[in-house]
């Protein structure tokens, strides 16, 4: 039975105990004036979620189990005592043949692995069948039995209460372990790294060419701060420079002079651009404004300016990060009291000035704490820098020369055919750790400082 047609029957039967239960819990109803402690929808919810959630946990179970035991079925085939022994040949000709039984290849390389496509059509099939009948047999007994307590004192919507409170701990468990799990994976990765590398080396080295690592010596060639330097003139210098001006000079204006109805049009367009894929700013940066910037400085008399330069991908990134800005600012400007901008105005000062003397200052740990969360959200940025930045490790305040970041080191890294416990492959990670410190330790402060703020307005 395909997985639509049981998903279908499991929602079937549900729907089916959902108006049994209700019509039952309704007729209860009618035969006394009492009062109950829950309604005809409570109980008629409650049969539904124990028809559907059940057999949905076993589909789940299933579906990481049933794998192994068709493999398991597949060799007690008389065809598979050919196999090789345990192995990279034994896995792949195994591989070839489930995907010839469910039909994502048309063709092997191993004629044993299309002798044994039968058998693991068969073994699929087998238990399939197995794993759709015990899931409506057990979505069927779970309904009935919850149909059972369908009662006139039975409590269901403390019962749903219940059901509803341990989805969202299990959802808010989802997020914290995977968390955990990433923060585990790059300590653990990244230990392995400093065991071949000292951390001093990769921290404070100012050469960095992991394409020619020495095997005496790795840490010569794995010094960091090239890279460390290049997020930081990338994302946190010339990005800042477009993305503050621009994104704070929006916030006063939509705030203290557009008009309403211009407000309710230029903010939503202005924040349409956070919602831009990161790839469009990427091609963006690549295809016209880096061939722009070195025009640009060819004109100036630099012939040796790089189409990859640091300015190219800065400007984008800053372009990218401007409703970040704006948008933080706008609530920071917003939550002054009216009676700070009201006592300015009436005590002769000018627009520009309350704005310029009063305004601001008072909303600017909100301004700094959305600086903070935009600087963060700039070094972490990938794509723009992928696609526009150099892979050249460079130290230097030209931006019309080449510069990379971080994130494009690791991605250069992560590709190619490179071993993975080799330093040069282990280096992303440790490159993964410091910039998730970096960033969360310019989370923790944006964070305090814009809690600080509201707790001064509230």
């Amino acid at each position: 039975m395909s997985g639509l047609t049981l998903f279908f029957l499991i929602i079937g039967l549900g729907l089916i105990g959902w108006l049994s239960a209700r019509v039952r819990a309704v007729s209860f109803r009618r035969q006394t004036s009492a009062r109950f402690g829950s309604l005809p929808s409570h109980h008629a919810t409650h049969v539904a979620l124990w028809t559907v959630l059940p057999a949905a946990l076993f589909i789940a179970i299933w579906a990481f189990t049933s794998p192994a035991l068709v493999t398991d079925l597949v060799l007690t085939n008389p065809a598979a005592q050919q196999l090789p022994p345990q192995g990279f040949e034994r896995a792949a000709i195994l591989s070839e043949a489930r995907n010839l039984a469910e039909g994502r290849s048309f063709g092997a390389f191993h004629p044993l692995a299309q002798t044994l496509s039968p058998a693991y059509a068969a073994a699929r099939s087998r238990y399939d069948w197995i794993g759709s009948a015990v899931a409506l047999l057990l979505a069927f007994a779970c309904g009935a039995w919850a149909y059972t307590r369908v009662r006139a004192d039975y409590r269901a919507r403390s019962k749903i209460e219940r059901v509803v409170m341990l989805l969202l701990l299990a959802a808010s468990l989802i997020a914290i372990l995977t968390t955990v799990g990433i923060v585990a994976s790059l300590l653990f990765e990244s230990w392995r790294f400093f065991r071949i590398v000292p951390i001093t080396d990769f921290l404070f080295g100012t050469h960095w060419s992991p394409q020619v690592i020495s095997a005496r010596d790795p840490g010569a060639s794995l010094g960091a701060v090239p890279l460390f330097w290049g997020t930081f003139f990338i994302g946190a210098v010339i990005a800042m420079i477009v993305a503050i001006p621009f994104g704070l000079m929006s916030a006063i204006y939509l705030t203290q002079y557009a008009a309403p109805r211009v407000r309710r049009w230029m903010k939503p367009i202005l924040e349409m651009l956070a919602g831009v894929p990161t790839v469009v700013y990427g091609y963006f940066a690549a295809l016209t404004v880096a061939p722009a910037v070195r025009d640009l400085a060819v004109s100036m008399g630099i012939s040796w300016a790089s189409s990859e330069s640091a300015l190219a991908a800065g400007l984008v990134m800053g372009v990218m990060i401007i409703p970040f800005v704006s948008s933080m600012a706008d609530d920071s400007i917003a939550a002054v009291p009216a009676s700070m901008r009201d006592g300015s105005l009436a005590m002769g000062a000018t627009s520009s000035e309350t704005i310029r003397k009063v305004v601001l200052p008072a909303a600017l740990p909100g301004v700094v704490g959305g600086i903070l969360l935009a600087i963060s959200r700039a070094i972490g940025e990938t794509m723009i820098v992928v696609m526009a930045a150099s892979g050249v490790a460079t130290m230097t305040l030209n931006p019309f020369a080449s510069a990379t970041t971080v994130t494009k080191q690791i991605v250069d890294l992560l590709t190619g055919e490179a071993e993975f416990n080799s330093p040069k492959t282990l280096a992303a990670f440790a490159l993964g750790l410091t910039l998730f410190v970096i960033t969360l330790l310019l989370n923790i402060v944006a964070l305090s400082v814009v809690k600080r703020y509201r707790e001064a307005y509230d």
